[in-house]
């Protein structure tokens, strides 16, 4: 049998599912952003990201259909209001879409690592070289702007060390060991990620129609702001320099470019697919302190997550993804 003939298994239909509504409510806020983008550099990105996606959903359509399952819904045009005025500066949609690429390659990496079929693998490897080019474009953009936020700066020892004793994982008490590099990756992954959570949530409870949404988009702003807080405490302690906000890119606007449904979702898919990096923050911390740290972040997460999870079901804006068969019903109804 060739590999192009074998059935998709649920992990395939699952990424597919996965990247198909995911990217589509990501395409509709590039859509959005493109129409108020004066800098004609940061233009042509959206344009060719926008090109990108609309080439892979025909793919991904696709296969799906090929499989006889349903196509999601996902987001259309109708979850885009045209013409409204400018809710985000031509910098932060910059800063948007970086950031946006950098979950883009991270989801092509889990779907590829979830495939076995020969076409769908060689799908997300050219997903992945979109995306690292893209990358690649959105880095250079920054750095020739000024805008690109580059790590903090080590000086080099002379001599390899290797740890001895228990104190390099003390953080609490006594006097606490600088960072090491491998801890301030995270820090500063994350940190970048919750500013630009915040910034949205900012921006998407000013324009939001339901109070319902206003409350809960409030509520995680102020969770990623906590967060931000005792993230940037830990590289503050050690005297390194913390990732600026972006909370001045966004406009006093009132004018909601989006359903409520996108927001509501767009602000649920950054809290989940942070959970990872939260993760591989919490895998790579050797201090006590920073252990901690992230365990109450990511229980905070579940906690604002279970909030969205009730509002969106009770609004029925959730999709639901494919499910297995129900062994039980069906022996029950023959």
């Amino acid at each position: 049998m060739k590999k192009e003939d074998l059935k998709l298994t649920s992990a395939e239909i699952g990424t597919l599912w996965g990247e198909y509504v995911n990217g589509t409510a990501v395409e509709t806020v590039n859509k959005y952003m493109l129409s108020i983008i004066e800098d004609e550099k940061i233009k042509l990105l959206f344009e060719d990201a926008i090109k990108i996606f609309d080439k892979q959903k025909s793919q991904i359509r696709r296969f799906i259909e090929n499989e006889d399952f349903p196509v999601p819904v996902g987001f259309t045009e109708s979850d885009l209001n045209k013409g409204t005025k400018r809710l985000f500066s031509d910098i932060f949609c910059l800063h948007y879409l970086h950031i946006i690429t950098l979950h883009g390659l991270l989801g092509h990496s889990t779907s590829l690592s979830s495939s076995v079929r020969k076409d769908l693998r060689n799908f997300y490897d050219s997903c992945s070289n979109d995306g690292m080019s893209m990358y690649h474009r959105t880095t250079e953009l920054l750095l020739e702007k000024g805008h690109f936020q580059r790590d903090p700066y080590f000086y080099p020892e002379e001599n390899p060390e290797f740890v001895s004793g228990q104190q390099f994982i003390d953080g609490f008490f006594g006097d606490k060991r600088p960072l090491a590099a491998t801890e301030i990756i995270a820090l500063s992954l994350n940190l970048k990620k919750k500013i630009t959570e915040k910034s949205l949530s900012i921006g998407f409870s000013q324009v939001t129609q339901s109070k319902e949404v206003r409350k809960f988009l409030e509520s995680a702003q102020n969770a990623s702001d906590q967060q931000i807080q005792s993230l940037s405490k830990i590289l503050k302690g050690d005297n390194l320099p913390v990732p600026m906000s972006w909370e001045s890119e966004v406009t006093a606007s009132q004018d909601s470019p989006f359903s409520d449904k996108l927001m509501l979702y767009h602000i649920g898919f950054l809290l989940q697919s942070s959970q990872s990096y939260h993760g591989a923050g919490l895998a790579s911390a050797m201090r006590i302190d920073l252990v901690t740290t992230y365990e109450k972040i990511i229980l905070k997460n579940l906690m604002i997550t279970k909030e969205w999870f009730n509002l969106m079901t009770k609004n029925k804006w959730l999709e639901q993804p494919p499910l297995a068969p129900n062994r039980k019903d069906l022996a029950k109804n023959k």
